[in-house]
């Protein structure tokens, strides 16, 4: 009888769906490797069909995709990707969503409404994911949907580190636009020197999406810089909003600091105009030059996301490239 060999080598594949081919060019270079070739193409009537160009048997398949607008047709692309690898025996597929699909929809605020994060959780194991990489979760809960390993990327580190470099640190205050966001605030904090706290009071009908009003500011901020920050800007009504009432209380200047970049319109022509004297994000997100403007600053998160990638290749600790933190 013949002996029977395993193959115990590890081989790494990224591949990336077409939604933000440019940050996925950036990983690959940061990684040292090429991305796979995927033939992928929608039908007349939309249907989207993707193969890879190359073998993937046995080998360590990272899926990056990101979620602009249209953001269903890219989770199909997503969804369809790992179907393809799983049928093309890959050894394991892992999920690489810079941006998590459906996030803020992490809880029932009312009666009768949908956990969708929870069902693209779920959505990503039945078509064969093995493991979530993700940036910037609106709710550190969601980690819990997936029923395997989450790894939980941060992106504050790196717009804390920038913004450090451009302002006196003695006289920063971090300023959470909401009370949800207090611990993510208090990071911030610790990054920055140990900067006082604040928050936004606002308001929000839970009947109308996309609307929240600023009301009112919690904290010290008179005659200091107010560092606003959040997990996404999507139309920009609730940080600029945010911005005003910061102004009004006696902020000298207002940098807001954001990873997830959306930018649903008007959001580009409300942050030019509001009054902030910079905005910083990541391109977790493609930002298409009709959506840039003069005070914006991206940031890029590839670094991030191929230093998590090769620990989780290498069996090592992605929460060590956190401080511990993740």
């Amino acid at each position: 009888m013949s002996e029977i060999r395993h193959n115990v080598d590890k081989e790494l594949v990224l591949a990336s769906g077409r939604a933000h081919p440019e940050l996925a060019a950036e990983v690959a270079k940061e990684l040292g490797t090429d991305l796979l070739p995927l033939n992928a193409y929608d039908f007349a009537n939309g249907e989207i069909y993707v193969r890879s160009d190359e073998s993937v048997r046995g080998k360590d398949v990272f899926l990056l995709q990101s979620y602009p607008a249209p953001l269903n047709n890219w989770l199909m692309e997503q969804l369809i990707m790992i179907d393809s690898m799983k049928r093309a025996s890959a050894r394991r597929i892992t999920v690489v969503a810079p941006f998590y699909p459906y996030a803020r929809q992490d809880k029932k605020g009312r009666g009768r409404e949908p956990i969708s994060a929870r069902l693209v959780a779920d959505l990503f194991k039945t078509a064969g994911a093995d493991r979530v990489i993700s940036c910037d979760l609106h709710t550190a809960q969601i980690q819990g949907f997936f029923d395997g390993p989450v790894d939980h990327l941060f992106g504050f580190p790196l717009l804390a580190d920038y913004i450090k470099s451009k302002v006196d640190v003695n006289e920063v205050t971090v300023v959470s636009p909401d009370t949800g966001r207090v611990r993510v605030a208090e990071q911030w904090a610790d990054r920055l020197g140990g900067a006082p706290l604040a928050f936004v009071h606002k308001s929000r009908d839970l009947t109308v999406p996309n609307q929240a009003e600023s009301k009112t500011v919690v904290g010290q901020v008179e005659g200091r810089t107010a560092i606003l920050i959040d997990d996404m800007i999507d139309t920009g009504g609730t940080i600029a909003g945010a911005v005003r009432v910061l102004k009004e209380a006696g902020a000298k200047d207002v940098i807001i600091a954001a990873t997830h970049a959306v930018f649903s319109d008007p959001a580009a022509q409300r942050l030019a105009e509001c009054g902030a004297r910079e905005v910083v994000v990541t391109n977790t997100l493609p930002i298409p030059e009709e959506k840039r403007f003069e005070n914006l600053t991206v940031l890029s998160i590839a670094p991030t996301i191929a230093r998590a990638i090769s620990e989780v290749f290498h069996d090592g600790s992605v929460t060590n490239l956190f401080d511990g933190r993740a």
